[in-house]
C-alpha cells in the first residue's frame, strides 16, 4: 500500500492543466481552460479545468474531479495505479507498505509484461547496432531510406535475426519468464522466436510504454508476409494504438492538426523532416477508438494517400466513422509513383507541406468527386454514388455543417436539394428509431401521443432513483457550498475564527433537520475534521475519498462561466467585494437564510405541541413555558427576516 506521504506529495505536486493536457488540447478561457471532453463525444467544449483549483468539470457529462480522479477515469486505472502513475510523471518516488500476495502478483504481471517488451527492444537494437547481421541487413535498410542514425535511435528500431531462436534463448538466460515472453507475442508456441530476419519498429503507447513491435521482411520472396506485427496482448489493442503518437502529441496539440499516413516509415520520414504532427494507424484501418485518440489533442485530421485508387476507395469506405466523430477531415493525393517518403525527399519539407497545403480537399468533396469520375455518368452507377454521399452526409451529428454540406454535393451531384434533404432525414430517423429500440431493450419505440411515450421517454431521461426537490434545500446546498469554498478562511480577525467554525457553531442545533442527506454528510464530515484539529480547505473536499462528497465539491467548485477582467480594465464594483472577496457577507447570508427555514420546524413542532394541550384543555407549567419559547421563536425569526430584507413570512 502507497503511504500517505507520498500520496499528499502527489497531490500537491500535480498541476491539473499539465495532466489533463496530456490527452486533451486545451485553450484558454479567462482563469481556465476549455476542451472537448474525453468522456463523451460533443461538439461543443464543455470540459473545463481549474488550474487554480486543480480541478477538472465537464458541463456536458457531468464527470469532474482532481488530478487523479482523472486519470482513474481516463487510464481505467486504480487509486494507488493512478498515483504511480502520476508519481512517474512528475518523478516522485513512490514509498509503500507491504501489499497482499495478490496485489504484488497482478502488479507484477502486468509490469512484468512491460519489462519484457522494454527488454525486446533493447535486444534488438542492440543486435542493429553491434551485430554484422543487423548491421549488414537491418542498418544498410534504414540508412538507405534516409534515417539519422539520431532517428534510428530516437524510435528504438531494432533489427531480429535469421535465428530460430536468438532472442528466446538470449531472454530465458537473462531469467525472463518465457510465458510472460509468449504473452506478448515474442516467443512463439513451439519455443521459436516470433520475429525472425526482420527491421523492428517499436510501439510506443500514447504514455511511451513499449506495447508492441512491428517487423518488416527485406526478402522478395511474396509468399512471405511484408509487416507482421505484434498479437493483442493485455498490454497491447492495435484498435487503440496510433504509431508515433508518443513523439507526435505535442506537435498535434500545437498545431491543432493530425496528419495520418499508411505506414510506419512515412512517419519517421516525415518526423525527421521536422513535419512531427504525423501519426500512422499501426497497420489497421482507422478505428472508432484511433478515432478518439486523435479527438483528444485535435478535432482536425489530414490523411495523406500516395495515389493508388484501390487503396483510395477502400479507404473512403472506412471514414464514414471520422465524420460520425464530429471531426473534420481533408485528404491529400500525392502525385502517380510518389509516397509521403519520396516525395518529402524530392521537395523538402517546405515544399512538401506547402504541396499538403494547396492539395488538400475535403474528405466529401473528395469522396464524391473519385466516385463521379468513376460513375462515368452511367445512371445506375450514379445511383450507387448518390446513396453512398447520402450515407455520408447522415453521420455528421451538427445540423448546419450537415445542411452546407448537403446543398454543396446537391451542386456536385446536380441532384436536386430538397431530394437530398428528404434522404438524408430519413436515414437519421431511421437510425433513431434503431437506437431508441435498443435503448428499449429490444421493444418497439411507443407511438409517441401515447401515454406509454410519455413514460417510456421519461424512464429513458432520468435516472433511476426519483429526484425530489424539498424546500430547504437551496438554503442547505448554499451552506454547503459556503463550508467547501471558503472553510479555511479567517471569519473573526480577533478570534481567528474560521468560516469553518463559524458555520459549525450555528448549525450544529439544526443539522438533523436537514432534508437532503448528502448535504448532512458532507457539513458532519466538516465538524469532524475541524473538531479533530485536520486542516481543510477547498482542495480537502475536492480530493475527498467519499465519490459523493468529491462530486458534490467540484460540482461547487466549478462554473461554466468566468468573471469579466474588471481589474484589468479598471472598474471595480461599488457596493460589495469581488465575489471571491465576499465570503463573509456569504456565509452570513446563507446561515441566516437557513435559520429562517429551519426555524419553521421548530415553530411548527412547538405549535402542534401547544395546538393538542389546548385541545385537551391542558394548562400546566409546562404549557406556559411553551409559550414564552414560542413568543421567543417568532421574535427571532421575525429578527433573521428584517436582516436579511424578507417581507412575507
Amino acid at each position: 500500500m502507497i503511504i500517505q506521504k507520498t500520496i499528499n506529495e502527489v497531490f500537491n505536486t500535480v498541476k491539473i492543466e499539465e495532466v489533463v493536457g496530456d490527452f486533451v488540447n486545451l485553450k484558454r478561457r479567462g482563469v481556465n481552460l476549455i476542451g472537448n471532453c474525453p468522456f463523451h463525444d460533443e461538439k461543443t467544449p464543455s470540459f473545463n479545468v481549474n488550474p487554480t483549483r486543480n480541478i477538472y468539470k465537464c458541463f456536458g457529462c457531468g464527470k469532474g474531479g482532481d488530478s487523479v480522479n482523472f486519470i482513474k477515469e481516463h487510464e481505467k486505472l486504480s487509486f494507488p495505479e493512478a498515483i504511480r502513475f502520476l508519481a512517474a510523471k512528475y518523478r516522485i518516488e513512490v514509498e509503500e507498505t507491504a501489499n497482499s500476495a495478490e496485489q504484488i502478483e497482478q502488479k507484477q504481471v502486468t509490469d512484468s509484461l512491460y519489462i519484457v517488451n522494454e527488454y525486446a527492444k533493447e535486444y534488438f537494437e542492440d543486435t542493429l547496432f553491434n551485430r554484422s547481421e543487423g548491421r549488414q541487413i537491418g542498418l544498410s535498410y534504414f540508412k538507405e531510406r534516409g534515417f539519422l542514425e539520431s532517428t534510428i535511435k530516437k524510435w528504438n528500431l531494432g533489427y531480429a535475426t535469421e535465428e530460430r531462436d536468438a532472442f528466446t534463448s538470449k531472454a530465458l538466460g537473462k531469467k525472463y519468464n518465457i510465458d510472460h515472453m509468449r504473452s506478448v507475442g515474442l516467443t512463439t508456441q513451439n519455443d521459436n522466436d516470433f520475429f525472425r530476419s526482420r527491421v523492428m519498429f517499436t510501439i510506443h503507447n500514447v504514455s511511451g510504454k513499449v506495447v508492441g513491435f512491428g517487423g518488416r521482411t527485406l526478402s522478395a520472396d511474396k509468399k512471405i508476409p511484408k509487416y507482421i506485427n505484434s498479437p493483442e496482448s493485455e498490454i497491447y489493442n492495435k484498435r487503440s494504438v496510433l504509431f508515433g503518437l508518443y513523439f507526435a502529441k505535442e506537435s498535434i496539440r500545437k498545431l491543432d492538426e493530425c496528419i495520418l499516413v499508411e505506414g510506419y516509415t512515412d512517419v519517421i520520414t516525415l518526423h525527421q523532416g521536422k513535419i512531427e504532427n504525423v501519426v500512422a494507424a499501426s497497420g489497421t484501418s482507422l478505428t472508432p477508438d484511433q478515432i478518439k485518440l486523435i479527438k483528444r489533442f485535435t478535432p482536425n485530421i489530414k490523411m495523406i494517400f500516395d495515389g493508388d485508387p484501390a487503396g483510395v476507395k477502400a479507404a473512403l469506405r472506412g471514414l464514414d466513422l471520422v465524420l460520425e466523430a464530429d471531426m473534420n477531415i481533408k485528404l491529400v493525393l500525392l502525385p502517380d509513383g510518389e509516397d509521403p517518403d519520396s516525395y518529402l525527399a524530392k521537395q523538402g519539407p517546405d515544399g512538401f507541406q506547402k504541396y499538403l497545403d494547396e492539395h488538400q480537399e475535403d474528405f466529401l468533396f473528395f469522396k464524391t468527386r473519385t466516385l463521379l469520375t468513376e460513375a462515368n455518368n452511367d445512371p445506375i452507377r450514379k445511383t450507387g454514388v448518390i446513396k453512398d454521399i447520402v450515407q455520408s452526409i447522415a453521420k455528421i451529428p451538427d445540423t448546419f455543417k450537415r445542411a452546407l454540406y448537403t446543398r454543396q454535393c446537391a451542386t456536385m451531384l446536380e441532384f436536386g436539394e430538397d431530394m437530398l434533404v428528404s434522404e438524408v432525414n430519413k436515414i437519421i430517423k431511421a437510425d433513431i428509431k434503431a437506437k431508441r429500440f435498443k435503448e428499449n431493450d429490444g421493444r418497439p419505440d411507443p407511438d409517441e401521443n401515447s401515454e406509454d411515450w410519455l413514460t417510456t421517454k421519461v424512464k429513458l431521461s432520468t435516472s433511476d432513483q426519483p429526484i425530489h426537490v424539498f424546500n430547504d434545500a437551496y438554503q442547505e446546498r448554499a451552506v454547503c457550498e459556503v463550508m467547501v469554498q471558503f472553510c479555511d478562511k479567517v471569519f473573526d480577525e480577533e478570534s481567528g475564527m474560521t468560516v469553518g467554525q463559524y458555520i459549525m457553531e450555528n448549525v450544529m442545533e439544526v443539522i438533523d433537520h436537514f432534508d437532503i442527506p448528502l448535504y448532512t454528510k458532507i457539513l458532519k464530515d466538516s465538524f469532524q475534521a475541524i473538531n479533530s484539529d485536520i486542516p481543510i480547505s477547498a482542495s480537502y473536499f475536492s480530493s475527498h475519498q467519499d465519490s459523493e462528497i468529491q462530486k458534490l465539491a467540484i460540482d461547487i467548485l466549478s462554473s461554466p462561466y468566468v468573471f469579466a477582467n474588471w481589474e484589468r480594465k479598471e472598474i471595480t464594483l461599488q457596493t460589495q467585494k469581488m465575489p471571491e472577496e465576499n465570503y463573509i457577507n456569504d456565509t452570513n447570508n446563507a446561515l441566516l437564510r437557513l435559520q429562517l427555514k429551519k426555524s419553521r420546524i421548530l415553530l411548527k413542532e412547538l405549535k402542534d405541541k401547544i395546538d393538542q394541550a389546548a385541545k385537551e384543555n391542558i394548562l400546566n407549567e409546562e404549557m406556559l413555558i411553551d409559550l414564552k419559547v414560542l413568543n421567543v421563536l417568532v421574535k427571532q425569526r421575525n429578527e433573521i427576516a428584517e436582516q436579511l430584507g424578507t417581507v412575507t413570512l
